[in-house]
């Protein structure tokens, strides 16, 4: 399925960006209000260790999803759970097997290509949330402008993410959507999440 390697892609890139996080830099302000780097990246691993279990066959289980400690080796436990992550998605492919996923609305089971394209939205956000905490977002959104299909699989997911007052209030995943303006794809994609792109740590 091409959606699956385009998540991996995908997950290369975020690989790379937290590949130059320091532990030192945990507590660093993220643009996800009042999560830490340290809480951001738990969120990612948890994620990746949730959506794996689902890929292989797991049921609805809220407690696949939770947070995973990243302790002094964030690079290498986000990258050994997202491999893991690349490989579940794949093997799911081949099986041609529905994901359930307990976070999201009705919990599923979802087709595997929505399932991939939720966690590929997650992935670039998420990778572009660490990398402009680090205060380095530039690489990350060229990479992807200048991928059309990476690009286009990104704002083909974030457009059909609900802009509504019951989707965006407080405690949901995204905030309601800003003006995007007449930026390039990515950035658009941060604006419809209720992502400012020029975000900075005060």
């Amino acid at each position: 399925m091409k959606l699956v390697e385009l998540h991996a892609q995908a997950m290369e890139l975020a690989v790379e960006v937290v590949d130059t996080v320091r532990p030192d830099q945990l507590d660093l302000p993220t643009p996800c209000a009042g999560w830490t780097l340290r809480r951001l990246l738990e969120h990612c691993v948890g994620q990746h260790h949730g959506f794996a279990a689902a890929a292989r066959g797991a049921g609805p289980d809220l407690a696949l999803f939770a947070d995973a400690p990243v302790d002094a080796d964030p690079a290498g436990v986000f990258r050994r759970t997202g491999a893991d992550l690349t490989a579940a998605f794949r093997e799911a492919a081949a099986a041609d097997r529905a994901l359930w996923l307990p976070e999201i609305r009705d919990g599923g089971p979802f087709p595997l290509a929505q399932a991939v394209g939720f966690h590929l939205l997650d992935t670039l956000v998420h990778g572009w949330d660490v990398a402009a905490a680090l205060g380095t977002p530039g690489a990350l959104v060229a990479a992807v402008e200048h991928d059309d299909a990476l690009a286009d699989a990104l704002s083909a997911v974030t457009e059909a993410v609900p802009n509504t007052p019951e989707h965006r209030a407080p405690g949901r995943a995204f905030r309601p959507g800003l003006e995007p303006g007449g930026a390039g794809r990515f950035d658009r994609a941060l604006a419809l999440l209720g992502r400012d792109p020029a975000w900075k740590a005060s």
